[in-house]
């Protein structure tokens, strides 16, 4: 495991002078930290994987500590889906919870915990490469300073990690051997005046991908919660969705996706599909707004009196209308199980209509 760290800034997609100011500052606080390697790309969200800015970010070998305007979830899962692997890191920026004033029946909460985790997640059956990927979202702070300390202290974390694993010579070492490693002095050289770009306040030592990112739509899927059901691909009637020589759920056109349309992420019975741009916390990837446990859809995304799946029905034929297409209102891809018994148990009744939904008459 190295104790080198790459440090990606996602710009945000505006050129709103706060935040540009936010990620300069937290650019040169960076530059020339050691052990810290400094790169800004464009928004993460908008770039194309046969992109420069996603050949980039392929090309990291090592731990990845990335800011960006997006929920630490959904950075961490658009990463995943340009094939950037690795375990979650811990950080100590955190989503502000709100109050939980329902006081369930802790019974019924036990219950549904151990019914989760009976199910196979996608990730389960996947080899994470031994690497960590670090996620903070630039929305949490106001100030650069936060970010350039919490940076130092996931940089000095790693290193005493190497340290433990490494075989010293005569034993442990000695407490300035240990100092020297945490508090190496590094001379960095100066940049001659023609090396500052004058089209960007960001100092020219830091790597700067430039790629031509537009604004863009598209599912984003969390694998640690989805379980293949593939729900989402019968719903989708614009070939978003496919499957990989594995028969895993995968975003195949993200392009397809209507601009706007957040319509599969309400009927996934997981939460499993984000939109990073989506006003609502629950569908732009909160984790607060996702735990473990089942929760009340029709509440967590901003519809306390509406039926989700009738929203998601609603959303999607608007769209096909707009596209030209004819409305299909339930009688395609609503699984019966998502109507009236959403929190039922299971019984025969269900799995013969599941056999009967999946003949082809």
């Amino acid at each position: 495991m190295s104790s080198r760290i790459t440090v990606v800034v996602s710009q945000g997609q505006s050129l709103n002078p706060t935040k540009r100011g936010l990620e300069e500052e937290i650019v040169a606080g960076l530059l020339g930290e050691p052990g810290v390697d400094v790169t800004v790309i464009p928004h993460l969200y908008d770039l194309q994987s046969d992109g420069t800015g996603v050949l980039c970010l392929q090309g990291i070998t090592g731990d990845i500590l990335i800011l960006s305007w997006l929920f630490p979830r959904a950075t961490r899962w658009v990463l995943n889906r340009h094939g950037i692997h690795g375990h979650e890191g811990a950080t100590l920026f955190v989503e502000d919870a709100e109050d939980d004033e329902d006081d369930s029946d802790s019974q019924e909460l036990e219950e549904e915990a151990s019914d989760e985790q009976t199910k196979q997640r996608v990730l389960e059956t996947r080899t994470v490469p031994d690497r960590r990927i670090f996620c903070l979202d630039l929305r949490v702070r106001t100030t650069a300073q936060d970010y350039i300390d919490e940076v130092k202290r996931i940089v000095v974390e790693a290193r005493t990690s190497v340290v433990e694993l490494t075989s010293w010579i005569g034993g442990a070492p000695r407490p300035e051997q240990m100092e020297r490693y945490l508090n190496p002095s590094v001379e960095v050289p100066s940049k001659p005046a023609a090396a500052t770009d004058p089209a960007s306040t960001v100092p020219a030592a830091a790597m700067r991908v430039e790629d031509e990112a537009v604004r863009r739509w598209y599912p984003v899927i969390d694998f640690s919660r989805c379980t293949n059901c593939m729900e989402c691909i019968d719903f989708c009637l614009f070939g978003v969705y496919g499957v990989d020589n594995l028969d895993t759920i995968l975003v195949e056109q993200p392009d397809n996706c209507r601009k706007g349309c957040p319509a599969c992420s309400r009927v996934c019975p997981e939460n499993a599909i984000m939109f990073p741009q989506h006003k609502t916390p629950a569908i732009a990837g909160s984790a607060e707004a996702v735990g473990g446990l089942k929760i009340d859809l029709s509440k967590l995304f901003g519809q306390p009196d509406a039926d989700p799946v009738q929203v998601a029905v609603q959303e999607r034929d608007e769209q096909l209308t707009l596209a030209g297409r004819e409305a299909v209102g339930t009688s395609t891809g609503i699984p019966r199980r998502q109507t009236g018994k959403t929190n039922a148990e299971r019984n025969a009744l269900d799995d013969l209509i599941e056999e009967v939904d999946s003949l082809d008459l």
